[in-house]
């Protein structure tokens, strides 16, 4: 839902409406959700059972991984249907030992969250796929996290940061069960359509479904030109071209 950023503030259940119509399964909702009221997010989850889709993870800051705050986080996501709560940001962390304490962070929620029946997620930007004294952040996190921690592939940040994303899901079995499609590319970085980019979609889609144990995949656009509902349906309409030319 963050590539309908601005329409979801102007008209909340209309947008979750018009994504449903355009052939999506389902929606992650971001930050905002965390100020629903629980008949909030009943309303929502009864909307969307109304249109037939589902929301099986939602992004999340740090400090929703500790205290009330966590108590919260767990309430709506058992409301609205969910699985994973995703933390969306590391926050402030400089050296190697402020990613290993992270680390630390998801491991604790996760720990609370698995007597509710849900699991912690951790969602890469473009920094933890860059070196820091000789170690990317993105595996000193797989390292040191349960396997039951979900480490959700942003496939677009992942490729500007210089990473290989069929490389690392191969590298990891079992811990990329989610993923961000979004494509890159030197020229325009983010400003592309999925399948316009630098990404190698078909070997993506046959290392999360084999090795990665993929559940579910997420189309976001962040950086297209294009009015946000229209971004959505075209990347949509993107996505399933790819399938198609994959499947020949």
């Amino acid at each position: 839902m963050y590539t309908v950023r601005d329409e979801m503030k102007k008209d909340l259940t209309g947008t979750v409406e018009a994504v449903a119509k355009m052939g999506y399964d389902c929606v992650e909702f971001f930050a905002p959700y965390s100020d629903w009221s629980a008949d909030q997010a009943k309303q929502i989850r009864s909307l969307m059972d109304q249109l037939k889709i589902r929301c099986y993870s939602t992004h999340n800051s740090r400090q929703a991984f500790s205290g009330e705050a966590l108590d919260k986080a767990i309430q709506l996501n058992k409301i609205l249907g969910s699985k994973y709560i995703v933390m969306a940001s590391p926050g402030q962390v400089k050296t190697l030992d402020d990613w290993k304490r992270l680390a630390e962070t998801l491991n604790s929620g996760n720990k609370k969250m698995h007597g509710y029946g849900l699991q912690a997620g951790y969602h890469n930007h473009v920094n933890e796929w860059k070196e820091l004294n000789g170690k990317r952040p993105m595996d000193v996190l797989a390292d040191n996290t349960d396997e039951t921690v979900m480490l959700q592939l942003d496939v677009g940040h992942c490729v500007a940061g210089g990473g290989d994303p069929v490389n690392w899901i191969d590298s990891h079995p079992g811990r990329t069960r989610s993923l961000h499609l979004k494509d890159w590319s030197p020229q325009k970085e983010f400003n592309v359509l999925i399948g316009q980019g630098t990404v190698p979609w078909k070997q993506l889609f046959t290392a999360a479904e084999s090795k990665g144990k993929v559940e579910f995949y997420l189309i976001e656009q962040e950086g297209n030109e294009l009015p946000e509902l229209e971004a959505a349906d075209r990347s949509l309409i993107a996505y399933k071209d790819l399938r198609s030319n994959e499947r020949g």
